[in-house]
């Protein structure tokens, strides 16, 4: 009985990763709660920040922020790579690594180089290996993305772009769309065009009263506002991670049980098999006796 002794051990095996993947799945569905309220909670914000740069934009023609000032002649372009710190959530980071290939390659061939911020370990091992310019990093966030942990190293890349160093500067991330779809995202966040700001309220003019001055308020509001675009794909990265992770260990339990089912269905074959020899060879002593 060895071959049915190495199943038992086998089975041992698999039920004990059955157990593990399905405690992983009911974290991650705990998790992926708490990260969608998160989310939704972020995107008013970004909302409503957008809506009064928007006004205060339409209302003073005559400033343009640095933030919406074209620089076709520079050669190089920033990226904003947005991934997990942990595996085991299906290929979705795969997803928006493949974008973000695709991204480099239409730059290469329009000949510009790009430099890239990488928020998670996923990413930063990604843009390491292929050779990457990687300025600046950030890893470890944790379940809750903090603003203050990702202004310094996107900062990097918006002191670029305002120095004119960069021709634009684009955001990488997963959309969180619902529980069972998750899409790779590569959007243009700098620089910013008027269809970027638009309120749906063109009909209506604007009058401020600014304090302390009408360029001090828009420019401290677009900072604002492009830094909650950034921090609204962070919690849409989180929000996808969990979900992602936990279709995917659901996925890894059901495959366990049936590995199980089939292990069984062997083992009972071969100790079936070892009662008929047995069997057999009483009988076959028997009637030689």
């Amino acid at each position: 009985m060895a071959a049915g002794k190495e199943i038992r051990g086998k089975i041992k095996s698999v039920e004990n990763t059955k157990k593990i993947t399905k405690a992983m799945e009911m974290v991650a569905a705990s998790k992926m709660r708490k990260a969608q309220d998160r989310m939704r909670m972020a995107r008013p914000f970004s909302e409503k920040v957008r809506q009064i740069a928007a006004n205060l934009s339409r209302a003073n023609p005559d400033y343009t922020h640095p933030f919406m000032v074209s620089h076709d002649d520079a050669t190089t372009a920033g990226m904003i790579v947005v991934t997990t710190d942990k595996g085991l959530c299906g290929g979705m980071n795969t997803n928006v690594l493949r974008q973000v290939t695709n991204q480099l390659k239409d730059l290469q061939a329009k000949g510009h180089t790009a430099e890239a911020v990488a928020i998670g370990n996923k990413g930063l091992g990604f843009l390491n290996r292929i050779g990457a310019k990687v300025v600046s990093q950030v890893t470890g966030l944790g379940d809750t993305p903090h603003l203050d942990k990702l202004i310094g190293p996107v900062k990097v890349l918006l002191d670029a772009y305002t120095e004119g160093r960069i021709s634009a500067v684009y955001l990488c991330y997963t959309k969180f769309i619902n529980t069972m779809k998750q899409e790779a995202v590569v959007q243009q966040l700098l620089p910013l065009s008027t269809q970027d700001l638009e309120t749906g309220e063109a009909g209506h003019d604007w009058d401020y009263i600014y304090e302390p001055d009408q360029q001090t308020v828009i420019d401290e509001l677009l900072i604002r506002y492009v830094e909650a675009q950034v921090y609204q794909a962070v919690a849409e990265n989180m929000a996808s991670e969990q979900s992602a992770r936990m279709v995917a260990m659901k996925a890894a339990t059901d495959n366990a049980g049936n590995v199980i089912n089939e292990l069984k269905l062997v083992y009972n074959k071969t100790r079936q098999a070892g009662i008929t020899k047995e069997l057999s060879e009483i009988v076959a002593g028997a009637a030689a006796v």
